[in-house]
């Protein structure tokens, strides 16, 4: 893993910056205002991610979890999330439940970033700590309230993945191998070495 620019980091902001506030501030569209308003299109610098919720995480990747889980269509990601910036970016949005309990959901988003916006948002996270090289890509992972959530980077886009089912970096693992394999298919699924 190699070490941020201190410079950087600092200028990230505190270190418990939530990457949303990052990639607000990145595009433009921050000002005084932590939150843009979701009609103002200026604050977009995301590309559109073109494969669908089913490239980017077949059923299968979820026989692990030892239960099916269903796409739903109707779900919308929660204000102020990671994935409703990303969907604010042009990004895809993804939110699977279970089957026998539709209370228990992977959430799933990935955007296609520029350079600049990617690096703010390694930059915040790696601040906040929980690198996991496991990921094969830049990746982090946190648990807060009962709900893991994994970031990973494999450029240029940006994955989030969260879900209760998520306890620690490797049960998220299934969900980032994934993605990660839909996105650059060249990719090598296990880490080199």
């Amino acid at each position: 893993m190699r070490t941020r620019r201190p410079a950087r980091a600092i200028s990230v902001a505190a270190l418990a910056v939530p990457a949303l506030l990052v990639l607000a501030a990145c595009s433009g569209s921050g000002g005084g205002s932590p939150t843009p308003t979701p009609s103002t299109t200026a604050g977009v610098v995301g590309q559109r991610v073109d494969q669908t919720c089913a490239q980017l995480l077949p059923a299968a990747t979820f026989d692990v979890y030892g239960k099916p889980f269903t796409l739903d269509r109707s779900a919308k990601p929660a204000k102020g999330s990671p994935a409703a910036r990303i969907a604010q970016q042009r990004g895809r949005v993804c939110v699977f439940h279970e089957d026998a309990d539709p209370s228990v959901t992977v959430t799933l988003a990935v955007a296609h970033l520029p350079e600049k916006s990617l690096t703010n948002l390694k930059d915040a996270l790696f601040e906040r700590g929980g690198s996991v090289p496991t990921y094969t890509v830049e990746g982090y992972f946190a648990l807060t309230d009962g709900t893991g959530r994994a970031d990973a980077f494999a450029d240029p886009y940006w994955i989030t993945t969260s879900s209760t089912l998520f306890t620690e970096p490797g049960t998220a693992q299934p969900v980032v191998d994934a993605v990660r394999q839909a996105l650059t298919p060249s990719a090598s699924a296990t880490p080199a070495g």
